[in-house]
């Protein structure tokens, strides 16, 4: 076989060897890559290269496409069928990528390049949430890392690249902050200050352990009065900004739930004064409803006096303001689906229903991000080690 190696003589005099050599696949369009070296002994050492990792096949052909383009077929492969806030969080999470180094060749992106992206991120690159130019918190920056990571290793797969110039960079320490929970007696007290709140029923399925998605995507139709059950099949939540309605979080997140009486009292008052509200708003009464870009059909259980579904920053920000007049000890809402969990850990219900409570997948995962131990708890586990050593 001739050797695809020209030596080739430059106007000043000077003397290099072009290598040529075919690097399409088999029976498809034709190929080539050029490469121009100082010395022969160079260029036979890449054409031994090239033919060793093609029939190894491993060899990744040269191409001019950059991070950003490759993560721009990236995502819809990767969150498809996925929920949109799903792909919306991989588009926010590569945003960083793009702004320092999408320019760049994917194929030339080294570890270097993502070690200083890393440094950056920490010292200087939010965005928004927070003052801009300052540094990203560990989370974030461990986010975007894992997701980066995670897109090379396509890359790899594909054939676009040789190795993951992410698998060796080293994300930043975070430890997660401690959630913060009621106890029994504050719970208790929230219960009463929002006895006669319009929304009574709305704020204890928020201490059912429901998410505030799952709250705010119920509809009357997914209520049964008379079974006392209530039926979690859609979420509604807020997605750069804009409502939407999604499936639940997860497959388990499909669930029906008892209803105690408390709760069943309280969601009767509630359908009780929406159709009084209803018939003294007469046409007004959802009229907006159609306005709705979201809005798929039926009535919903948490809503203004006019019929329309509280928005879901409303409803947190209203959490926040009864707790303040109650003048109870700061949680956010989401917090408060921790205090029920913790609670019903706290009484004795096994971790099993707890799970499918709340609509989890993974036992384990609720037991390690939801179950919450207290100072209180230790000195149970005192009395308990007490009883077991005591002797005679």
């Amino acid at each position: 076989m001739k050797e695809p190696i020209r030596k080739i003589t430059l106007k000043d005099g000077s003397v290099r060897y072009r290598l040529v050599v075919d690097v399409g696949e088999p029976g498809a369009r034709r190929r080539q890559l050029t490469r121009t070296f100082d010395r022969r002994r160079d260029a036979r050492d890449e054409l031994a290269r090239i033919r060793h990792e093609m029939a190894s096949g491993v060899y990744v052909r040269p191409s001019p496409q950059t991070l950003a383009e490759y993560l721009d077929e990236y995502i819809p492969a990767a969150t498809r069928d996925r929920r949109e806030s799903t792909r919306v969080s991989y588009v926010n999470a590569f945003l960083p990528v793009r702004e320092r180094i999408g320019a760049k060749p994917l194929q030339a992106v080294t570890r270097a390049d993502i070690e200083a992206l890393v440094t950056w991120m920490l010292t200087a690159g939010r965005r928004r949430g927070g003052p801009p130019g300052t540094g990203l918190g560990p989370r974030s920056v461990r986010l975007t890392l894992g997701r980066l990571t995670a897109a090379l290793e396509m890359a790899v797969a594909e054939g676009k690249l040789v190795r993951n110039p992410a698998a060796l960079v080293k994300p930043p320490a975070y430890r997660p902050a401690e959630r913060e929970v009621w106890d029994r007696r504050e719970v208790r007290a929230f219960l009463i200050a929002v006895s006669g709140d319009r929304l009574a029923a709305a704020w204890r399925l928020s201490l059912y352990g429901l998410r505030r998605g799952e709250v705010l995507g119920l509809r009357w139709s997914d209520i049964d009065m008379k079974a006392k059950t209530l039926t979690v099949s859609q979420s509604r939540v807020l997605v750069d900004g804009k409502t939407r309605i999604e499936d639940p979080k997860s497959r388990n997140g499909n669930r029906t739930l008892p209803l105690d009486d408390a709760l069943v009292d309280a969601l009767t008052t509630l359908r009780k004064l929406q159709m009084a509200e209803s018939a003294a708003a007469g046409p007004a009464y959802q009229a907006e409803l159609a306005e709705l870009a979201w809005y798929e059909g039926g009535e919903y259980v948490v809503t203004d006096p006019l019929g329309i579904p509280v928005h879901p920053e409303w409803y947190s920000d209203e959490f926040a303001r009864i707790r303040r007049r109650a003048g109870l000890r700061r949680i956010t809402l989401h917090d408060s689906r921790h205090t029920t969990l913790t609670l019903m850990e706290h009484a004795g219900v096994p971790i099993s229903i707890i799970s499918k409570w709340a609509g989890h997948y993974d036992s384990s995962f609720t037991q390690r991000t939801y179950v919450h131990a207290s100072d209180e708890d230790l000195k149970r586990g005192r009395q308990a080690l007490a009883r077991i050593h005591k002797i005679g």
